[in-house]
């Protein structure tokens, strides 16, 4: 009987090393990928990434979609942490045209994820903090309700703009990249988008954005 057991047990063993050996293997979980104009998470939010610098391994995103630390992907892995924000955006419907807005926030990537700076369309998102905006400049902005819609500055206050002519924006693209987008050249950020103000959707400035974010983080940490 002991004779028998054993060598049942030695055959179940041969079978399941036979089909071990014919299943195809189990790929490795690819390390999860962070670029502008993803969906991510954080508490019960969900917003749009805007900015990745990929040499510092940090992103950005509005102020206003920060959590209590931890930032996931759509499919809940874990692509970094918060590390500073401003958010002071008002209250209600209307803002006045001289009223400072600060709406920012500044991710750590975590070492395990792969970070760029290329929008889900296939442009690259570049980074100019002193690039300047003017009414009636064409700019496009990517949220990952609304995807790419594009428009014009409509006016441009103290730290923030409004666009007009076509920029559209739903609950989900807080935090979206505003960018130029030239004909067949990468895009460069001018914003992060904010929220809407009456019809118009509005935008904090990078400019003022990248400022915040020296002053923060200190002056090596400066977004590119």
């Amino acid at each position: 009987m002991v004779h028998r057991l054993v060598t049942r047990a030695f055959a179940a063993s041969a079978s399941v090393a036979a089909l071990a050996a014919w299943l195809p293997p189990v790929p490795a979980k690819a390390d999860p990928v962070v670029f502008p104009g993803m969906e991510i998470h954080q508490d019960n939010r969900v917003c749009t990434l805007g900015y990745v610098d990929p040499a510092l391994k940090i992103a950005f995103t509005a102020g206003h979609c920060r959590g209590s630390g931890v930032v996931y992907d759509r499919e809940h892995n874990v692509i970094g942490r918060l590390a500073t924000f401003r958010d002071n955006t008002p209250s209600g419907t209307t803002v006045a045209t001289d009223q400072v807005i600060n709406d920012y926030e500044a991710i750590v990537l975590d070492s395990g994820v792969t970070a760029n700076n290329v929008l889900p369309g296939g442009r690259p998102l570049e980074s100019n903090p002193a690039a300047t905006l003017q009414p009636g400049e064409a700019v496009c902005h990517f949220g990952v309700v609304t995807g790419e819609t594009c428009g014009t500055v409509e006016s441009v206050n103290n730290g923030w703009f409004t666009m007009s002519h076509g920029v559209q924006s739903q609950r989900g693209d807080s935090g979206g990249p505003v960018y130029l987008a030239p004909s067949g050249g990468p895009g460069e950020i001018v914003g992060i988008f904010n929220s809407v103000w009456g019809d118009l959707p509005a935008a904090v400035s990078w400019r003022a954005a990248s400022d915040q974010v020296r002053q923060d983080l200190g002056a090596t940490t400066n977004p590119r």
